[in-house]
């Protein structure tokens, strides 16, 4: 199962728990999005995803314009940071869980 734009931090654990892919899109660079991005920092490493959601949530430096998929490197860049990871490694990470959980 995938929590599609996961927006509910305070379920990590029950997510966890369930064996549930969270996939975070750009609202959690949102400067709002406090709880979101601890939530990020916390997803067991092989369950988490990153989206863009487009044409919605665009990250926090194209807000308010049409989200689209390249945006997503903005979003990836971010969970990378907050979990103290380089991008090129949330990369393969989500490469990896993505190719697990659809069979690619």
């Amino acid at each position: 199962m995938i929590l599609h734009c996961f927006s509910a931090p305070q379920r990590v654990a029950d997510a966890a728990e369930r064996g549930w892919h969270c996939s975070f899109a750009g609202n959690v660079t949102y400067p709002s999005a406090e709880a979101l991005r601890e939530a990020a920092a916390r997803v067991p490493e092989q369950l988490i995803l990153v989206e863009t959601d487009a044409p919605y949530l665009s990250p926090q430096e194209q807000r308010g314009k049409r989200n689209e998929p390249a945006n997503v490197v903005a979003t990836a860049r971010l969970v990378a940071e907050l979990r103290g990871v380089s991008y090129e490694q949330l990369e393969r990470t989500v490469e990896a869980n993505a190719r697990a959980l659809f069979g690619w």
